[in-house]
């Protein structure tokens, strides 16, 4: 019987703050940013995450994805490490791109 209680006491907490996020718009800025990251990584943010110029060879991507994922991976921050890893497929998608229209 307790447990009854506490059941519909978390959830009309619950629906009183789903009520309350939606007044305060808090809800579609969630909504937003989930959309936002949702989207792909373009080649210049990607470049701009590595530091490197649009005339960096796959061997320098390469090299500043292993030192800034090295760095990252040491000082805990698992964002950064992700946001690395990304650029770097990224970049990956558009060297093997241009590697297949430069072979044909």
């Amino acid at each position: 019987m307790g447990s009854g209680i506490l059941g519909r006491a978390v959830l009309q907490a619950y629906r009183k703050a789903l009520e309350n996020a939606n007044k305060s718009g808090v809800a579609q800025e969630t909504i937003q940013n989930i959309r936002r990251s949702g989207r792909s990584m373009t080649e210049q943010e990607a470049r701009l995450i590595l530091g490197l110029k649009e005339n960096a060879t796959w061997e320098e991507v390469v090299q500043k994805y292993d030192a800034l994922f090295e760095r990252n991976s040491k000082m805990g921050s698992l964002y950064l490490q992700s946001k690395v890893h990304r650029a770097k497929e990224c970049l990956e998608a558009v060297y093997q791109k241009n590697d297949r229209s430069s072979g044909e």
